[in-house]
């Protein structure tokens, strides 16, 4: 064994980890046989042991998968560079297969072996045409870009980009980055999924566009193919009791804050995004309809019922154009629902119910109508059909019901349990 950039020898790497993970054995010891394996499907369906169990693959030396005792599986590579140990992480078996995995631990291990090594220097033609840095990338990106974006997406955006990506690989070529890039910066976001979840798909619009400009290669977008975290979908629903204690609530709040009150049951009977109800403009109401130019999913319609048409006759001062709910402190600016939204959910000892939960118990009241999903979708304005279907599970106790109704009827019919 070399001591720069050269490959560990299996029984190097397998003693090492062992000794670290505590499993009585001294660095000397040999690995038991049953931890080299190759490592594919088979291995990762193990069932996990009550320790931290440790596989090597018999075919790549420095390979390997830890799996915890609570059932957390991740590929690993281990190799010595610069005459130090060095163990990375190349993540969990949810999120990339075992060839995928296999792929980058040899790649990694074959830039590490050649670390250290004379290479051959750039030929004029390609040092003219070495791409920008990202972080000078990133302002011609936004630029470009950022003015197609409305006000809130800008926001968020903006944040993605000058802060997780430029603080990742501001200093890195804009076509030096590679799809193990993304997978070790994806790693970095354990605890925050939700903010890697969000700031994927801009880095991809971003290589994206850089191959268009001709700064990478077509086709070689890294984001590509990356797996986002798999999150808990965030669906609170409120229960007919429930419903009364915010209808209390509301009603003694409406002598303190009338137009959020207001504001907030026109959310509750059209089950109409915040921001569609916030932003809304007296032009844009079309009894029995708000013609909205613009929503997340662009133009929609929101349909009113009796009751959102009986909030919207109790609103002060109609006018032929402005805002339904402006802002006390500048008319020209909508109101902020969140901080009264607080004050109005603690009265009600709702907690727990943020205002997007008002949209998702809209549909469950729906479902329990008998609505279609088909109908729910156009009411609530889904671009997607799929959108809609994160609903379907509500119906399954109406389902249940009408199949014991329909098998009661039957069993009549034939004269069974009587």
């Amino acid at each position: 064994m070399q001591a720069n950039g050269y490959l560990l020898p299996a029984n190097e790497a397998t003693n090492h980890v062992q000794a670290r993970s505590g499993d009585g054995r001294g660095s000397g010891e040999k690995a038991k046989p049953s931890n080299r394996v190759r490592l594919n499907g088979n291995i990762v369906r193990r069932k996990p042991g009550k320790r931290i169990q440790e596989y090597w693959d018999i075919d790549l030396p420095g390979f390997g998968l830890r799996v915890n005792p609570g059932g957390r599986r991740t590929w690993f590579v281990l190799f010595r560079q610069r005459g130090k140990l060095r163990r990375l992480s190349l993540g969990t078996s949810r999120d990339i297969t075992p060839a995928m995995a296999r792929r980058l631990a040899r790649a990694k291990l074959a830039e590490v072996a050649l670390d250290g090594l004379p290479t051959r220097r750039k030929t004029r033609a390609a040092q003219k045409s070495d791409a920008p840095l990202l972080r000078d990338y990133a302002e011609r990106f936004w630029a470009d870009y950022a003015r197609h974006w409305k006000p809130s997406t800008r926001k968020r955006n903006e944040s993605a980009i000058f802060k997780e990506i430029l603080g990742a690989f501001g200093d890195r070529r804009i076509d030096d980055l590679a799809k193990g890039d993304i997978l070790f910066w994806r790693d970095s976001f354990v605890e925050r999924p939700g903010v890697f979840n969000r700031t994927l798909p801009v880095f991809s619009v971003m290589m994206g566009y850089a191959e268009r400009l001709g700064l990478r290669p077509r086709g070689s977008n890294p984001c590509k193919g990356t797996p986002r975290y798999k999150r808990k979908p965030m669906e609170r629903f409120l229960s007919a009791h429930e419903y009364a204690r915010l209808a209390t609530a509301l009603r003694d709040y409406e002598a303190e804050q009338p137009l959020y009150v207001a504001a907030i049951r026109l959310l509750i009977f059209t089950g109409a995004r915040c921001g569609e109800i916030e932003q809304l403009r007296w032009e844009w109401v079309q009894e029995p309809r708000l013609m909205l130019p613009d929503s997340k999913t662009g133009a929609k319609i929101v349909y009113l019922n009796r009751q959102a048409i009986d909030v919207i006759a109790s609103l002060p001062d109609r006018k032929a154009t402005g805002l339904l709910f402006p802002s006390f402190r500048n008319p020209d600016k909508p109101i902020s629902l969140g901080i009264h939204w607080s004050k109005i959910r603690n009265r009600a000892a709702l907690p727990d119910v943020r205002l997007h939960d008002l949209r998702h118990s809209f549909a469950s009241v729906a479902i329990r109508n008998n609505i279609s999903l088909m109908v729910i979708g156009k009411l609530l304005g889904h671009a997607l059909a799929e959108t809609t279907t994160r609903y379907a599970h509500l119906s399954d106790e109406i389902v249940a019901d009408a199949a014991e109704r329909v098998s009661g009827s039957i069993a009549r019919l034939i004269g069974v349990g009587q």
